[in-house]
């Protein structure tokens, strides 16, 4: 069986609980959650001065993207947290608050032994940064850096998972760890689909705007009977890779009414990106969103069957046709 990320498998890893979602238009009711949740208010964090060393050296794996391999730590390490930018990428400035895509690898500072990475997987890992998500260590190591960076990190117990360590990890309570992280992308309220813009010619389905300035898209729906079917289709086609039904995503949304087109949800007007899982929306957002890849704008018209059927929400009418746009920046 492959392993996991410590990132994600592991309860008191580098991901700390996230925070409860309210119910939204995407997601169902009882016991499905928000597309679109609250940030939970992350716990105090120790802090501490950077410095550039030391770190040990990688010998192997030194371009952007290559699984790395490390040299064991020489010597003692810092009691502060080590940074040092290996590879000064030219994308954009990492902000607090950003959902940053990387890839990873990390190692015990006085063994070598790897207990993670990410490479392995082919899957890069989604988190937020700066606010209480991920370890201290990390949330103070990787803001400021830019997209297309490899930074190292060397890291303090008190930094990372305290004296408890992290058992599951071999990671003991007095263990430096070491990391290589590669910085993908990053993503924040603005962040749009790209790709290649696709023709809507079918004069019955709403018309979506094409624009990728991080604003919300215009949606323009026909004064026409709604579709009985469900109608998933891509405005903006990207190269990502493909969405399983039990992936979890991170999107841009806006939704509207087919009748009269009113507008009831979009992360636009909150300025803050939604992730869920497909398994915890409704039928017609998961239906709609499965097999559509990473980077795209698809356009969701679902009927009520696979929205809310007969149950009013707020700010939506019983048996209502709704109409989305779809930005899948990542899948999670």
């Amino acid at each position: 069986m492959r392993r996991r990320s410590v990132l994600l498998a592991v309860p008191a890893g580098l991901l700390t609980a996230a925070g409860c979602g309210s119910e939204k238009a995407g997601s169902e009711k009882s016991s499905k959650t928000s597309p679109s949740p609250e940030a939970g208010s992350p716990s105090a964090e120790p802090t501490g001065k950077i410095v550039s060393g030391p770190v040990p050296a990688i010998t192997g794996g030194t371009k952007f993207g290559q699984k790395p391999e490390v040299a064991k730590g020489s010597g003692q390490p810092s009691s502060s947290l080590a940074v040092k930018t290996v590879i000064k990428g030219d994308g954009a400035k990492v902000a607090k608050g950003d959902y940053l895509q990387v890839d990873y690898l990390g190692q015990i500072w006085n063994t070598a032994k790897v207990f993670d990475n990410s490479y392995d997987r082919g899957k890069p890992a989604v988190f937020q940064i700066g606010v209480g998500q991920v370890i201290p260590g990390w949330d103070q190591g990787l803001v400021d850096k830019k997209v297309g960076s490899r930074v190292e990190l060397a890291i303090p117990p008190a930094l990372g998972y305290g004296k408890q360590g992290q058992p599951q990890a071999g990671i003991k309570g007095t263990d430096t760890m070491v990391f290589v992280v590669d910085i993908v992308n990053a993503f924040n309220g603005k962040s749009s689909a790209k790709g290649r813009v696709v023709a809507q010619t079918n004069a019955d389905l709403p018309k979506v705007g094409t624009e990728t300035d991080g604003k919300a898209p215009a949606i323009e729906v026909p004064k026409k009977a709604a579709p009985k079917k469900l109608v998933s289709a891509y405005v903006i086609e990207g190269d990502g890779p493909k969405v399983k039904a039990t992936d979890t995503v991170l999107v841009q949304y806006k939704g509207v009414l087919w009748d009269g087109g009113k507008e009831f949800d979009s992360t636009y007007k909150k300025g803050q990106l939604a992730q869920f899982s497909l398994q915890q929306v409704v039928q017609g957002w998961a239906e709609g969103l499965t097999g559509k890849k990473a980077g795209s704008r698809v356009l969701i018209v679902i009927p009520p069957d696979l929205g809310y059927g007969k149950k009013a929400q707020q700010g939506i009418p019983a048996n209502s046709t709704l109409v989305f746009s779809v930005d899948i920046l990542a899948v999670l």
